[in-house]
């Protein structure tokens, strides 16, 4: 009779969903409320948009402008790019691999200043092949028929391949830095002492690119320097490698893509309110400019 009831007491409290045990009762949690714990738990990877970081403004918040051929930065710090055309090394014989590492290696240490090695991976870009290749056939008059086809169908092929096999190529760059220090250089005025401090960091950094082209031209290794326009190319593929195929660089600039403000027909109003915030950003970069500097020195 004992065990029956000891049966029935069991039974009743499972269906309860209650310990056994009563002393045990908060040590049990029932499903619902576990369902509704998992309901309240927060997503780990639900972030707002508001609170994503604007990685291309935080990296080049440090960064003035591009110019005079140099990237600038606001603490006075230069840096001058030049690309290096590689020598194919594997194919050469013994001897005139043992000549480019002499040449090499007399030029590293001939160096007494940093110099960064930047290799830049992108896709092959063939739009300028494929673009001389179409104009050749528009060009020629007595190319048979059977050819015309011939070079529409590579067209076409180098075109498909281009966008279903992706493909990289190298480039490399030699990267020459050089601080100027405002405090060694005497001048009236703001304008005059910008124009010293860049030609200083110009005439230092270009001393160092020549250097180097002439050092490395004995090892078949052609170096050439990247005026304003190949600096931003090499930013831009940095960030755009996916897109930089389709919408190139080197369009931005026939398809009016790098004016100020759109150059089609606009209101008086429209190109009144970017003219000011232009003003404003670039006040606020200016009444940034001296904090940043501080902070770096």
């Amino acid at each position: 009779m004992i065990i029956f009831g000891l049966a029935i007491y069991i039974f009743a409290r499972k269906m309860e969903k209650k310990p056994i045990l009563p002393w045990k009762g908060n040590g049990v949690t029932s499903s619902h409320d576990h369902k509704s714990k998992k309901k309240n738990k927060p997503k780990k990877h639900e972030v707002e948009l508001d609170e994503e970081p604007n990685l291309f403004r935080d990296f080049l918040s440090d960064v003035k402008e591009i110019d005079n051929h140099m990237l600038r930065y606001h603490n006075n710090k230069f840096v001058l790019y030049a690309e290096v055309n590689p020598v194919n090394y594997f194919l050469l014989s013994q001897e005139e691999q043992e000549a480019i590492d002499v040449s090499f290696e007399r030029w590293l240490a001939q160096l007494n200043y940093n110099v960064q090695f930047y290799l830049q991976n992108r896709y092959v870009d063939l739009s300028v092949p494929i673009q001389q290749m179409r104009e050749s056939m528009m060009d020629a008059d007595n190319l048979h028929d059977n050819a015309i086809q011939y070079g529409r169908s590579l067209v076409e092929d180098l075109v498909k391949w281009q966008t279903i096999t992706p493909r990289y190529e190298t480039k490399r760059y030699l990267l020459f830095t050089h601080t100027v220090n405002s405090n060694d250089i005497t001048a009236e005025d703001r304008e005059e002492l910008e124009q010293k401090i860049v030609e200083k960091a110009f005439a230092e950094l270009y001393r160092r690119f020549n250097t180097a082209k002439s050092q490395l031209r004995k090892a078949n290794m052609d170096v050439e320097l990247l005026t304003n326009e190949g600096i931003g190319e090499v930013l831009y593929h940095t960030f755009n490698r996916r897109k930089a195929v389709k919408n190139r660089y080197q369009d931005f600039g026939v398809k009016e893509m790098l004016a100020l403000y759109v150059t089609a027909e606009q209101d008086n109003a429209r190109i009144e309110l970017v003219k000011e915030g232009v003003d404003d950003e670039i006040a606020q970069e200016n009444h940034e400019q001296p904090r940043k500097a501080e902070e770096a020195s």
